[in-house]
C-alpha cells in the first residue's frame, strides 16, 4: 500500500473514531429489527400495499420475501434522467420473477445546472442536494423495505441520494445508472464557438446550433463533469455494478445491467446469507478510494464539497488536506474534456474504469480489501466486461488501455499528480483544479479586479474595460450568500483574455465544478465572504498570488484592519426566498456546505 494513502486513511479513521462508532451503533440497532415491515401493524401494512396486485399482497403478508424500494430522480426535461421513465416497470418485473416485490417509494427533485447556468434558479442548485437527501429519507420512512435501488445520475442528485441512503444505512443499496448520451459535436469545438460568441464573432443562431449538436439526446453530457464523476465514484466505491457507469442508454447491455442490479440487491438483503448494508460498504477505506479515483481521473471539484457531506453522513470526517495529500501521490491517468480532448464515450471505449481501478490497485493506491455490492474485494471492479449469450460476465484477463491519448497506465501518466490542489494563505483555503491547466498557467501574481457577479464581469468585458493582467475577484458567492451558484459564465471571457496573452485568474468563494477548464481558478474560498471571510475585504488593485504548485494563496494587503463591507443582496424570486433558512444555516464548503451538521 502506498504510504501516503495508508497514512491518510489512518488519520481519517482516528479523526472519525467517535462519530463512526456512533453511526455504526445506530445502524446495528436498526438492522437487529429484522425485515423492516415486520414492525408494522396490520393497518400500516394494508396502507403500504393497498395498490399492489393480489400476488404481491400475498407475498408481503404470507411469505418472508424482500420488498425493494425504488427511489427515482426521473423527469423528462433532464436528458440524463429521461431514460429512467421505464425503469420502475423493469425493476418490478425482474423482482416478481425472482419472487420479490418492488415499489416506487418516492421521487426526488432533479435540477440541471446546465439549464440554470447564469440564471437566478442556479442559487437553488447546491441546496437541492440536501433537499434530495431529505426526500430520500421521506421515501424510506414508511419502513416497508428490505433494500433499495436508487435511480439518479447528475450533479447534486447522486450525492443527495447517497446522504439519504446512508441515513438508512442498515438497508442494502444499489445505484442504477442510465448512461451517457452518444458523442455529438466535440466539446473542444463547442467551447470554440462559445468563445467566438463571447467575442462577438458569431451570432446566437450559431451558438444554439453548436450547443444543440453537443447536447443532443437522452443520457448524461459527454464531458467529464460532476455527473460522470458521480458515476465513477459510485463504481469505485462498490455501489454500482462493475462496468455499468458509461454504457449508453440505448445499448441493449443497459437493460442487462438494470436486471442484474435487482438480482444483486436481493442477494444482499438481511433475508439472505450475504447481508451487506450500504452503511458498512461506505467506510473510511471506500471514501479514500473515492478521493483517489477523483484525482486519477481529473474529476469534478464539486466533490471536494459533496464527498465531505457523504462521508459525514456515514460518520466519517474528511477535509481538504486529505484531498491535497492524496493528490500529490495519485497520478492523472485520464484525459477527458475539460482536462483533455476525449469524451466519456471515448474513455469507455479505451478501457474505462476497469483500467483505472486495475492500474491504481497495481500501484497500491487503492484499498482492495473493501466490501462491495458484488462481494468483498475491489478486484471485482478491475475486470473487463464481456457479454456472452445475453449474460453479463467479467473477464479475469487484466484490462489495458487501447487508446493512450485518453487513458494511460501508472508508469506513463498524463501527470505525476492528481487533478486537484489546495491553496491557502491569509484569506483562508481554496480549491484549484489543475488537471486542465497548462504549466505556465498554474500560478499568477496580478492586481485584483472586484466584481459582485458574473453579469457585472460580462458587462465590463463587453464594454472593453478588461485589457490588463488581473485576478478577477467574485465574492459573496458562497453557500450562505446565495447558495453558491456555479460561475461558468465567466469561462469564455477569461479564456479570450488568456488567448490574447493576458495573465488572468479567478478568485471566488463560489463554485466552478466539473466543467472548469484552462483558466487558473481558486474557488470555494473558505471562510466565505458572508461568514466574515477576509476575501470580502479585498479591494481593486490589491496584489494577489495564486500558486497551485506551492499551495499558496496570498493577498498583499492588511485585510484584517479593513472594515467589512455592507452589501445589499437580492434573494427574492425563482423560489430563492424559500431557501433563506438553508442559506443562513449552511456550513462552509470544506465542511460539505450542508444545512445540517451530520
Amino acid at each position: 500500500m502506498n504510504l501516503i494513502v495508508e497514512e491518510v486513511t489512518k488519520r481519517i479513521i482516528k479523526r472519525s473514531r467517535l462519530s463512526r462508532s456512533a453511526y455504526l451503533g445506530r445502524l446495528d440497532r436498526q438492522a437487529q429489527a429484522g425485515p423492516m415491515r415486520g414492525s408494522l401493524s396490520c393497518s400500516n401494512l394494508a396502507h403500504g400495499m393497498a395498490a399492489c396486485s393480489q400476488i404481491e399482497k400475498n407475498r408481503l403478508t404470507e411469505d418472508l420475501v424482500p420488498n425493494l424500494a425504488i427511489v427515482t430522480a426521473y423527469n423528462d426535461m433532464l436528458s440524463a434522467h429521461q431514460p429512467y421513465e421505464g425503469y420502475p416497470e423493469k425493476i418490478r418485473r425482474v423482482a416478481a420473477q425472482l419472487g420479490a416485490v418492488a415499489q416506487v417509494a418516492g421521487g426526488v427533485p432533479a435540477m440541471c445546472d446546465g439549464v440554470t447556468q447564469g440564471q437566478d434558479g442556479m442559487e437553488l442548485s447546491l441546496f437541492s442536494r440536501d433537499v434530495i437527501a431529505m426526500s430520500t429519507a421521506i421515501a424510506l420512512s414508511h419502513n416497508m423495505f428490505d433494500g433499495a435501488l436508487y435511480l439518479g445520475i447528475c450533479d447534486k442528485i447522486v450525492p443527495g441520494l447517497m446522504i439519504g441512503a446512508l441515513s438508512f444505512g442498515h438497508l442494502p443499496a444499489v445505484f442504477v445508472p442510465a448512461g451517457p448520451m452518444r458523442s455529438g459535436l466535440p466539446n473542444s469545438e463547442k467551447s470554440a464557438v462559445r468563445e467566438a460568441y463571447a467575442a462577438g464573432e458569431v451570432g446566437k443562431s450559431e451558438l444554439i446550433a453548436a450547443e444543440s449538436a453537443s447536447y443532443h439526446s437522452a443520457g448524461t453530457c459527454t464531458f467529464y463533469g460532476t455527473a460522470n464523476s458521480n458515476q465513477m465514484l459510485m463504481e469505485i466505491m462498490g455501489l454500482q455494478l462493475p462496468g455499468s457507469s458509461f454504457v449508453n442508454p440505448d445499448d441493449p447491455v443497459r437493460d442487462l445491467f438494470t436486471d442484474r442490479a435487482v438480482k444483486e440487491v436481493l442477494a444482499i438483503t438481511c433475508d439472505g446469507d450475504s447481508y451487506r448494508p450500504i452503511g458498512r460498504i461506505v467506510d473510511e477505506a471506500a471514501i479514500v478510494n473515492a478521493i483517489v479515483g477523483l484525482m486519477a481521473t481529473g474529476g469534478s471539484t464539486n466533490h471536494t464539497i459533496h464527498l465531505v457531506a457523504i462521508a459525514a453522513a456515514a460518520g466519517i470526517s474528511i477535509d481538504w488536506t486529505d484531498f491535497s495529500d492524496l493528490s500529490r501521490v495519485v497520478p492523472l491517468l485520464a484525459s477527458i474534456y475539460p482536462n483533455g480532448h476525449g469524451d466519456i464515450n471515448q474513455f469507455e471505449a479505451a478501457g474505462g474504469l476497469s483500467v483505472i481501478v486495475s492500474e491504481l490497485l497495481s500501484a497500491g493506491l487503492l484499498h482492495e480489501d473493501v466490501e462491495t455490492i458484488v462481494g468483498r474485494g475491489l478486484t471485482h471492479y478491475a475486470k473487463s466486461l464481456v457479454v456472452r449469450e445475453g449474460e453479463l460476465q467479467w473477464s479475469d484477463e487484466p484490462p489495458v488501455s487501447v487508446d493512450h491519448s485518453i487513458l494511460r497506465s501508472v508508469v506513463e501518466p498524463f501527470s505525476s499528480e492528481g487533478g486537484i490542489s489546495v491553496v491557502e494563505g491569509n484569506i483562508g483555503r481554496a480549491i484549484v483544479k489543475v488537471s486542465a491547466l497548462a504549466e505556465e498557467h498554474r500560478s499568477i501574481s496580478a492586481p485584483a479586479k472586484i466584481f459582485s457577479s458574473q453579469d457585472e464581469f460580462a458587462k465590463a468585458f463587453e464594454s472593453g474595460e478588461l485589457n490588463e493582467d488581473m485576478v478577477a475577484v467574485v465574492k459573496r458567492q458562497g453557500p450562505r450568500a446565495n447558495g453558491m451558484p456555479e460561475l461558468h459564465k465567466l469561462s469564455p471571457y477569461l479564456g479570450l483574455m488568456q488567448n490574447k496573452g493576458l495573465k488572468v485568474a479567478l478568485l471566488t468563494d463560489g463554485r466552478m465544478s466539473g466543467a472548469s477548464g484552462k483558466i487558473l481558478a481558486a474557488i470555494q474560498v473558505t471562510p466565505e465572504a458572508t461568514a466574515d471571510g477576509l476575501i470580502d475585504r479585498i479591494q481593486n488593485g490589491d496584489m494577489i498570488t495564486i500558486d497551485s504548485k506551492n499551495n499558496k494563496l496570498e493577498v498583499g494587503a492588511d485585510l484584517a484592519n479593513r472594515p467589512p463591507l455592507k452589501v445589499a443582496t437580492d434573494e427574492i424570486g425563482m423560489g430563492r426566498e424559500l431557501f433563506a433558512g438553508l442559506r443562513s444555516s449552511a456550513l462552509s464548503a470544506e465542511k460539505g456546505a450542508s444545512i445540517v451538521n451530520l
